[in-house]
């Protein structure tokens, strides 16, 4: 349990060394239109509707959609609400917004709306599933429309989303190829993706697909204030935040971490990311990627690992920019080339994308070196070979292939990790108001929730905290007792020799429990279906068909 504990509350938290990447992402708080609506995107049928935005306090708002106008005031705190006339699924609507701003938004239509939430396995992009690339390339459906919340924390409730076009944050997107493989670090939700292709297809309908989730993130991050605070157990933690929404003080997780590193990595002493390092650890081993280190020799080992590779580059790369792609890793890494930092996440399993400013290559060789930590689960450069590659003007270097490893040392040798306080995911409250509680009101139809690994060994507790997250999103969306479909956790480690009082199987039945007391409530297996040495089990597919039996049963008849 000690080995997934840190999985989930310390290798998959925010902590990017690469600013450049966001510097596309724009945050209105509140906007003349909530960029919940935009061009492509899918309403809720059957229901009125809201439309909604921020306006001056009193300043008159139209919304007009086939000939038909209605008219709304804005309240004192400058929000307006519209409700549209209930609508049959289908259709291709224009529909413009005018006040003090005017908006177009062109190619909607009204279909049924999924809240897809969790943590790593509802994160999970598709990139990262079985056959990806195969899957990718029959994605064409453009009745199935996408929409992926970018990760926020929040003290406080706050109404902004993250809105990112260049990386489809934040907007509607037509399911494609292209847009399936963006919006997220792997690419979009495969259990998402999956559950709302086995519906469409079954019930000739528009689905909207609303990905919100966090990778090892806890249950009650989910919850609001309000409802949580009806459970005694996270009183002092509610307090807590309470006390970080007034502002918090102190050295930055970042530079804690940076501390850590240079006290406990011995790479760093040898000079393991420069060109010319040390021997100290002795010598180097060889390893081919993409893979897990489990499976390349490095087998049931957490801890930290230093990769290098060496490549020879023409006179023509002089001068010049390029971009350095890693594919995912899995926790942590920090990447230098030719003994300069280019980059470094703490957001596992995302694609590596480092920006190397003209002069960081050289022509000859070049040498990339990558620190990996891994607190538990599968380690390592584990993606997709086609995503490891370095882009120098039109010339592409295939990077995939062999690379040289050296261990630095085991998780259970190094100190305790810096605790992450600030842009921490695993604080109650902070996810329902960072990434719920801007959705709101949003119209929909229902929700499907693939989380519990990180509530794994407080079994007991997740029998009243699963349904009071369940009763509590359903106040807040106000569309009734919408259905609300869990996956029950995959098979993961070893099988043991002898029947024993184990966490997953405990959070298994807390989950079956919910589904059986909560009304409009589903499971979906998923015990035969996973991977002993993988807490990310690959088969998305049939997770995402087993939900979807769950609603073509319950909620559809």
């Amino acid at each position: 349990m000690q080995k997934l504990f840190g999985l989930c509350l310390l290798g998959l938290s925010v902590f990017s060394l690469n600013a450049t990447a966001q510097t596309a992402i724009t945050l209105e708080e509140k906007p003349f239109l909530s960029p919940l609506f935009s061009d492509n995107m899918i309403l809720q049928r059957d229901i009125a509707a809201p439309i909604f935005g921020w306006t001056t306090p009193g300043a008159e708002v139209k919304v007009t959609m086939s000939g038909k106008t209605l008219t709304t005031t804005a309240g004192d705190d400058g929000k307006w609400i519209v409700k549209l006339p209930k609508q049959k699924a289908g259709g291709n609507y224009s529909i413009a917004v005018v006040g003090a701003e005017k908006a177009v938004l062109n190619n909607v239509t009204f279909g049924d709306i999924w809240v897809c939430s969790g943590q790593s396995n509802m994160e999970w992009g598709i990139k990262l599933t079985n056959n990806p690339m195969e899957e990718i390339n029959a994605a064409n459906y453009p009745n199935i429309r996408l929409f992926t919340v970018q990760k926020r924390i929040a003290y406080t409730p706050v109404t902004g989303i993250v809105k990112d076009p260049q990386n489809l944050y934040g907007v509607w997107s037509p399911t494609t190829s292209e847009t399936v493989g963006k919006g997220g670090g792997a690419g979009f939700s495969a259990v998402a993706y999956f559950f709302g292709r086995e519906l469409h297809k079954e019930l000739g309908v528009p689905i909207g697909l609303i990905n919100t989730s966090w990778g090892g993130t806890i249950a009650e991050a989910w919850v609001s204030k309000d409802s949580l605070s009806a459970m005694p157990d996270f009183t002092q933690a509610i307090a807590q935040v309470d006390i970080m929404a007034t502002g918090t003080s102190g050295e930055s997780f970042e530079s804690k971490m940076s501390q850590w590193y240079e006290q406990n990595d011995k790479g760093i002493a040898a000079k393991w990311n420069s060109e010319t390092p040390d021997a100290a650890g002795g010598a180097w081993s060889e390893m081919a990627l993409p893979n897990a280190w489990e499976d390349a020799g490095l087998k049931d080992f957490d801890g930290m690992v230093w990769f290098r590779k060496e490549i020879e580059l023409p006179e023509s790369v002089a001068g010049k920019e390029a971009t350095l792609n890693l594919g995912a890793i899995d926790d942590m890494d920090t990447t230098w080339v030719n003994g300069k930092l280019v980059g470094g996440m703490n957001v596992f399993n995302a694609l590596r994308s480092y920006k190397l400013p003209a002069g960081t290559l050289k022509p000859g060789k070049n040498i990339i070196a990558v620190r990996v930590l891994d607190t538990g689960g599968g380690g390592g450069l584990n993606g997709i070979g086609s995503e490891m590659f370095l882009k120098v003007g039109d010339e592409t270097i295939v990077l995939a292939g062999t690379w040289q490893y050296k261990v630095a040392d085991a998780l259970a040798k190094l100190p305790p990790l810096p605790a992450q306080q600030s842009n921490n995911p695993n604080l109650v409250t902070v996810l329902n108001n960072g990434m719920i509680h801007p959705l709101l009101p949003f119209a929909i139809k229902g929700a499907i929730w693939y989380q519990g690994e990180s509530n794994a060994g407080r079994a007991e507790q997740y029998q009243t905290l699963l349904p009071t997250l369940i009763t509590d999103w359903r106040k807040q969306f106000g569309v009734g007792d919408f259905p609300f479909y869990i996956v029950q956790l995959a098979n993961f480690l070893a099988q043991d020799a002898e029947p024993k009082s184990d966490p997953w199987p405990l959070l298994r039945e807390a989950q079956t429990m919910t589904a059986q007391k909560v009304k409009n409530a589903g499971i979906a297996v998923a015990i035969d279906i996973g991977d002993e040495k993988d807490i990310h089990p690959r088969n998305k597919q049939e997770v995402g068909r087993r939900l979807a039996l769950n609603a073509l049963a319950k909620t559809y008849r």
